[in-house]
């Protein structure tokens, strides 16, 4: 069920921004960003600087691998709004969006490095079951992903996992592929700030 609180529940400087968003990108703005601007104190300005620190903060992954993660764990959930914002994304930043698409339809053929494939099964347990094993982690480091990617992607995945179900609890409204296009452009240059 959306809340209206998504439409209408900011103070007159925040809708001001956002009819400014508006106006120069020529799309709404997405309920993604929406979201972390109702009661920043409480949970937006913490999710911002978590999802940015996970997204775009140092790591040996690249920044087009985690948007795939993002995009992978959102799958895993069946979250509309961000499969569609993270594909782009991850899209745009890969600059191939056949590898994208290979990867979230099919793990095991897609043409991915074996430290990324197996990281992504494992994110997929996680998401999915609740929990990992230690054998879910020899496979991963067997796959020859670092100690320090493995916490890295695990960041990703508890960002989307929360992301996902605030987008499913106030069912974020889908945005056009334009939008979503504009969006992962955003997010690449500037990040999730």
């Amino acid at each position: 069920m959306r809340l209206d609180v998504l439409n209408h529940g900011y103070p007159r400087r925040t809708k001001l921004l956002f009819a400014l968003i508006r106006r120069f990108s020529g799309h709404p703005v997405p309920d993604a960003a929406r979201i972390v601007f109702y009661r920043p104190d409480f949970y937006g300005d913490r999710a911002k600087h978590f999802t940015h620190e996970a997204m775009r903060g140092p790591s040996a992954w690249s920044v087009g691998d985690r948007e795939l993660m993002a995009a992978y764990v959102s799958k895993v959930n069946r979250t509309a709004f961000c499969i569609a914002a993270h594909t782009a994304t991850a899209t745009q930043a890969y600059q191939d969006a056949d590898r994208v698409t290979a990867a979230l339809t099919d793990l095991d053929t897609a043409d991915l490095t074996e430290p990324l494939r197996e990281t992504l099964r494992m994110l997929g347990t996680l998401t999915r079951e609740r929990t990992l094993t230690a054998d879910d982690m020899r496979k991963v480091l067997a796959a020859g992903a670092t100690p320090d990617q493995i916490r890295d992607a695990l960041a990703v995945c508890a960002a989307f996992n929360i992301t996902d179900r605030l987008a499913d609890t106030f069912a974020f409204a889908l945005l056009t592929p334009e939008a979503f296009q504009a969006g992962a452009t955003y997010l690449l240059k500037r990040g999730y700030r």
